[in-house]
């Protein structure tokens, strides 16, 4: 009997064999220092503590091997959704970057009406007229950027990026950006910055690789062209109508 027990006992042992703890996935920050020059003169030393203002440069992973990521989800445990704030005629923040899937709400916290619409690439959008002390909401379920106005208020403009991957960041005032635990493996990095044209973001693509170490990637210069916050009409295609008086709230 107790033979028969120790051979079922090494034969259970022979089948089901040791037991072998997973391997944790290593991940590793990607940075950058971004310097923002004027069209033109990219042969002109900019230092990257200039005072000029490098921000809301949008810095984004994009996994080669597709079949190894997870899909893009908005943050677990977050009490309450991003919100794009309407106050003093502004939205609040004028960058806003999610992932595919994530509900933004609108607040206006401003005395008067605004209408929020998006018409141009993107999320498609138009929440109607509605006042102070209401909220409406979009979901962003498509990857995109979207560029926001209101119908009464020509002066507001906004832009939330939806992406269909979990690594990205957006630059400081100093031009320094981290995107924290990113697996090993290869990524298209991609850049967006609201003033640079798309042959310019275009040209700072690259494949980035990963493996056993945290990636500096230095200083990558953006050109700035002319104001290329887009020139719009209302929802409707037309002029906005100024207001009868200067200080006379719409």
């Amino acid at each position: 009997m107790k033979q028969t027990f120790y051979m079922l006992t090494c034969l259970t042992f022979l089948v089901a064999g040791p037991s072998v703890a997973p391997v944790p996935v290593q991940r590793h920050s990607v940075s950058a220092d971004f310097v923002i020059t004027r069209a033109g003169n990219k042969s002109v030393e900019t230092s990257t503590t200039a005072v000029r203002d490098a921000s809301n440069v949008v810095v984004w992973l994009t996994p080669l091997d597709r079949a190894a990521e997870p899909p893009a989800v908005p943050p677990a445990g977050r009490d309450q959704p991003p919100r794009l704030v309407q106050r003093n005629k502004t939205f609040e923040p004028h960058l806003l970057v999610v992932p595919v899937g994530t509900l933004v709400v609108f607040p206006n916290e401003d005395p008067f009406f605004h209408n929020i619409f998006s018409l141009y690439d993107g999320r498609r959008f138009d929440l109607g007229l509605y006042e102070s002390g209401m909220s409406r909401s979009v979901r962003f379920d498509r990857s995109g950027v979207s560029f926001l106005f209101c119908n009464i208020h020509a002066e507001m403009s906004a832009v939330v990026i939806a992406l269909d991957t979990n690594y990205f960041a957006v630059s400081n005032h100093s031009g320094h950006v981290v995107i924290p635990d990113v697996p090993e493996g290869s990524y298209r990095l991609n850049i967006w910055y609201e003033l640079a044209t798309p042959e310019e973001l275009q040209a700072l693509t690259r494949v980035v690789s990963i493996l056993n170490a945290n990636v500096a990637l230095g200083a990558i210069r953006v050109s700035e062209a002319s104001d290329l916050r887009p020139a719009h009409k209302n929802k409707y295609g037309l002029d906005y109508v100024p207001p009868p008086q200067s200080d006379y709230d719409r």
